[in-house]
């Protein structure tokens, strides 16, 4: 880990774990109360499927939150991995209970049983190498566009629920006999890879740990990725070693924006940028542009305006 990076004293932590949960619900205030008293912020997803989520805050406050939900022994194999952040990513704490911890909409997919083989970042260059490989980005089209792994398919997916119908009749998983799945963290990824064996495929595998434990893990000049790494958070996105990356966020769309972006006659700040601004109606954009101001003014002011809050959500 950078020392730099890892000096920051903003920790940030996400986690998931496919497992049998009926009782879901019934966690959600304990651990509502245990984030919110060590001072942890961030989203939680809760449903019988699982835990899924991203939180920040003190090393002290982390560990803390991380030990509770390891006492409960459903998520004793929690996949669990860390980064830094110069400044509090998330603004409010969320405890959620869902159908889904990630919706694909295909509920008989078991990835609790059925996901497929992990694959090691120390591993996965040479997987991803083989001829015989079809390798799929499972992120979304937005994701894919600012980073992916060399030779990577883009499904060209606006949802993770089109996911299916997306790779359904792609040619090459006719030819090839293996598939290796990635995604941000590794929860996408362990969900298709799941949906892949219900479909017949035998040899399928995932990046354990994601994009992010590749980049935390593997140096960039061994690497196969290309680009940055989208993240769900207020630093937008990553580079290797986990660095912090270069893009901004648009808050009329919420798509990553480039600094080749910002220079675009259609981007205005906090309010449209080239992908989104033939998008908007006029009231839209008088809404966005009133609230940009307000937020300009409480900046000025010395603080800061519930709007900017808001936009800033994971």
């Amino acid at each position: 880990m950078n020392k730099a990076i890892a000096e920051q004293n903003i920790v940030v932590a996400s986690l998931y774990q496919f497992a049998v949960i009926p009782d879901y619900a019934h966690l959600q205030a304990p651990l509502l109360r245990s984030c919110l008293s060590n001072g942890v912020l961030g989203t939680i997803l809760l449903a019988s499927e699982g835990i899924n989520g991203t939180i920040a805050g003190s090393r002290q406050g982390i560990d803390a939150v991380i030990a509770y939900i390891h006492a409960e022994k459903r998520f004793c194999q929690l996949e669990y991995k860390e980064s830094y952040a110069l400044k509090m990513p998330f603004h409010r704490m969320k405890v959620r209970v869902k159908r889904e911890i990630v919706a694909l909409g295909v509920p008989e997919v078991n990835p609790a049983r059925d996901a497929g083989t992990y694959v090691k970042p120390q591993d996965w260059n040479e997987l991803i190498s083989d001829p015989d490989v079809v390798v799929i980005d499972t992120r979304n089209d937005y994701e894919v566009a600012i980073g992916t792994f060399e030779g990577a398919l883009n499904p060209n997916t606006k949802t993770f629920r089109e996911l299916p119908k997306r790779i359904a009749n792609e040619s090459s998983l006719k030819t090839k006999p293996k598939v290796a799945m990635f995604c941000t963290g590794g929860i996408r990824c362990e969900k298709s890879t799941a949906y892949m064996r219900s479909l017949g495929f035998k040899e399928v595998f995932h990046l354990q740990g994601g994009i992010l434990r590749y980049l935390e893990t593997i140096p960039e000049k061994e690497s196969l990725w290309r680009g940055e790494c989208f993240v769900f958070d207020g630093r937008v996105s990553v580079k290797h070693g986990l660095e912090l990356g270069s893009y901004d966020l648009c808050h009329g769309c919420r798509q990553p924006l480039s600094a080749e972006d910002a220079k675009d006659e259609c981007f205005v700040p906090g309010v449209c940028c080239p992908k989104c601004h033939d998008t908007l109606t006029e009231e839209q954009f008088k809404g966005f542009a009133e609230r940009q101001k307000q937020i300009e003014l409480a900046r000025q002011r010395g603080e800061q305006h519930l709007g900017q809050r808001h936009r800033e959500q994971d």
